[in-house]
């Protein structure tokens, strides 16, 4: 068999790991002839550390045969050693009457840390996923505390507004969802997301031949997936778990898996479609090797695209500014 790879996991007693680590014990994300070592990290506060029992418990009633360690973890510096892939999922949740900026300072004092630690102990070949919202500058922030691992080697997850935005656009064209290719979304992972509706091909035809309501992508669509998780959140009382585990998933499998598709994946913006330099944001990649990807640059924009893209760059540029003394 191949050697184990490990993966430390933030927020492990939380609803998203709940669905995430028997899919990832089960071989769903690194392949199903690659064996695992999980190693969980949860706040040092008693029944949050108990919860986290639980989940192990059950994953060792399991019986994966993948699986080949687990450990629990309260500090840090012991659940990120040696690590191959660290995958933060943990954050502080926006509460009711809470400013977006009191929460993106809020995790940024955890990021920061989470970051120093992890390029101090992590493996040389360490790749970090920020799942924890606001993902795209806690990703940032994150990324600014490594000397030692290249800021290519941090990118943060919209994958799961990609996946929302390919089934919209299937049922409106009353397709499955594998019928749906090249649907990126753009920018923040917020309601000023873009899904760039324009260059996505429904059975290799144009999306706009295929759904000719012009008003209905421009409005409906990008509304619906950009305040989907504010309609869960409404209607099951909590934010998104599954749908989330299965995004991170469908990311990092993504980034182990060589091919000619894009994917859409947060990552530092070189100045590219009239992104700040230096903030972090969504746009189209493909992997070229193993956890290493390549921007595709030349993706094509109309006038209406690039007024959506300014908009949540004005935001990720607003948001650095909130930060700005954390980055370093």
């Amino acid at each position: 068999m191949k050697p184990p790879v490990t993966i430390a996991v933030t927020g492990a007693a939380g609803q998203i790991c709940y669905s995430l680590l028997p899919r990832i014990a089960a071989g769903e994300m690194l392949g199903k002839d690659q064996p695992v070592i999980l190693k969980l990290l949860e706040l040092p506060i008693d029944q949050v550390q108990k919860a986290m029992r639980g989940v192990a418990m059950e994953l060792e009633d399991c019986a994966f045969p993948l699986l080949q360690g687990l450990s629990l973890h309260a500090e840090a510096a012991d659940a990120f050693k040696g690590a191959n892939w660290c995958l933060l999922v943990g954050s502080k949740p926006r509460t009711k009457g809470m400013e977006r900026a009191d929460l993106l300072k809020d995790n940024g004092k955890i990021f920061v840390e989470q970051g120093k630690i992890i390029d101090e102990v992590a493996a040389s070949d360490c790749r970090v996923v920020v799942v924890g919202n606001p993902c795209n500058t806690n990703c940032m922030i994150a990324a600014n505390q490594a000397k030692r691992l290249p800021k290519e080697n941090f990118t943060a997850m919209t994958r799961l507004d990609q996946n929302r935005a390919r089934t919209q656009l299937a049922k409106k064209a009353g397709v499955k969802v594998t019928d749906v290719e090249n649907i990126i979304i753009y920018g923040n992972h917020s309601p000023t997301m873009y899904a760039n509706f324009n260059n996505a091909k429904v059975k290799g035809k144009a999306v706009t031949e295929v759904i000719k309501d012009r008003a209905w992508l421009e409005g409906e669509f990008l509304a619906t997936v950009g305040k989907r998780g504010a309609a869960i959140i409404e209607a099951r009382g909590s934010s998104s778990a599954t749908s989330a585990a299965n995004a991170c998933i469908d990311h990092v499998r993504t980034l182990t898996t060589v091919g000619p598709d894009l994917h859409s994946i947060v990552v530092c913006s070189d100045g590219s479609y009239g992104f700040a330099k230096g903030v972090w944001a969504s746009m189209a990649v493909k992997t070229v090797a193993y956890g290493k990807y390549e921007v595709i640059k030349d993706q094509p924009l109309t006038d209406f695209c690039k007024a959506k893209i300014k908009a949540t760059n004005d935001e990720l540029v607003g948001e650095r500014d909130t930060v700005k003394e954390m980055l370093g």
